[in-house]
């Protein structure tokens, strides 16, 4: 049986990578910080393709409930997940003037620390000379940070930074990867008309849909040959430099504006 743990995998980027690896054949592990109850989409897909899957509950920014996830999920299966995706992620506004030690300790711990001590925990359990797989969801913005959700954007940043580590250390025992998105999931903060401008802006015209992201997901799952890599799934946003946050952007009739 291949089974898969995903942090966050009940809910909006999570429930679209859940949803597609359980199409392609793997059981599920579903982690949410309290109630691990999918959405009703996600549940449908689960329920038509027959997937086995169960609801995991854990705090990330608790270490003790960290140390414990790989193993309670073991014990349930009768065997370890032989693939992680850590999607779980804590997103504050803080802007340089408004970070703390505190806000910065938290995004680190939810964000960093817990995907880097999962990825040990299902790397050391990996057996029958079949690397397990660790994938890491970033965010397209790594490569040209702005000054906005600092707290977010550092963590982020340290987590590609373990990404290309993890891939060398945890050899071969495991694979380790990343999907980086682009702005995916627009929360209602973001106006309709600003989702055209922002879609206009991209170099490939477009933004990129959970599905997209969860394609990437299941390619690096199966693609044996393939550790350290990252790939963007963002309609190119990274090869640009945008001055803010996509939340400030576009909203001014005459174009993007920070």
């Amino acid at each position: 049986m291949k089974l898969a743990l995903i942090t966050g995998g009940c809910h909006r980027l999570g429930a679209a990578i859940a949803g597609r690896l359980a199409e392609a054949g793997w059981a599920l592990a579903l982690h949410s910080r309290e109630h691990p109850e999918p959405d009703p989409a996600l549940r449908a897909r689960l329920t038509q393709s027959g997937a086995i899957w169960d609801g995991f509950a854990a705090d990330l920014s608790d270490s003790r409930q960290v140390a414990g996830l790989v193993d309670r999920v073991a014990s349930h299966f009768g065997q370890a997940p032989t693939l992680l995706v850590n999607n779980a992620s804590m997103f504050g506004l803080d802007g340089p003037d408004e970070m703390t030690a505190e806000t910065l300790v938290a995004h680190f711990m939810t964000n960093s620390a817990a995907p880097v001590l999962l990825a040990r925990d299902v790397a050391s359990r990996a057996s029958g000379g079949d690397a397990a797989v660790i994938v890491n969801i970033l965010d397209q913005r790594i490569v040209h940070p702005a000054g906005d959700q600092v707290s977010y954007t550092l963590s982020k940043l340290a987590l590609a930074g373990a990404t290309d580590m993890l891939a060398r250390a945890l050899a071969p025992q495991a694979r380790v990867c990343a999907v980086a998105p682009g702005l995916t999931l627009p929360t209602e903060d973001y106006l309709p008309a600003q989702m055209v401008r922002l879609e206009r802006e991209m170099p490939l015209g477009m933004l990129p849909d959970p599905e997209d992201v969860a394609d990437a997901v299941v390619y690096l799952a199966g693609a044996g040959a393939v550790t350290g890599q990252t790939i963007f799934v963002d309609g190119g946003a990274h090869l640009r430099s945008f001055g803010r946050d996509f939340l400030y952007l576009g909203r001014e009739e005459d174009g993007i504006a920070g």
